[in-house]
């Protein structure tokens, strides 16, 4: 089973978050379900992504696996362009994107997955 069976419930968005690797402490996740193996190519996760004020990465991302991006609440500049809330990418693997800043901060609802698993 790639992700876990989960019925509607209130998420704690006081407690869980940590620095994913490669970015800046500024920016956080906190992981809702699912487990994504980067080395082994396999599996799927759901988290939220927050940038604080301020916020930004000096250079672009690419990685193996699909991901879906909508932006909850907040601003995004993505490569110049600065976007705001119920806004969506969804980004093939190997395509390059960013850097990313957020001037007031933001929420991104974020969903990452491999092919086999689409």
């Amino acid at each position: 089973m790639l992700k876990e069976h989960l019925e509607f419930f209130a998420l704690d968005l006081s407690s869980g978050w940590e620095t994913p690797p490669g970015y800046p402490p500024e920016i956080e996740q906190k992981i809702i379900t699912g487990h994504l193996d980067e080395k082994s190519k396999r599996g799927s996760r759901t988290r939220l992504l927050r940038f604080q004020p301020g916020a930004f990465t000096t250079q672009p991302f690419e990685h193996d696996y699909w991901e879906e991006v909508f932006q909850i609440s907040g601003d995004l500049t993505v490569g110049g362009k600065t976007f705001g809330p119920l806004t969506y990418a969804c980004r093939p693997p190997h395509a390059p994107h960013g850097p990313f800043s957020s001037k007031g901060g933001c929420l991104l609802f974020e969903i990452h997955y491999f092919d086999h698993c689409a």
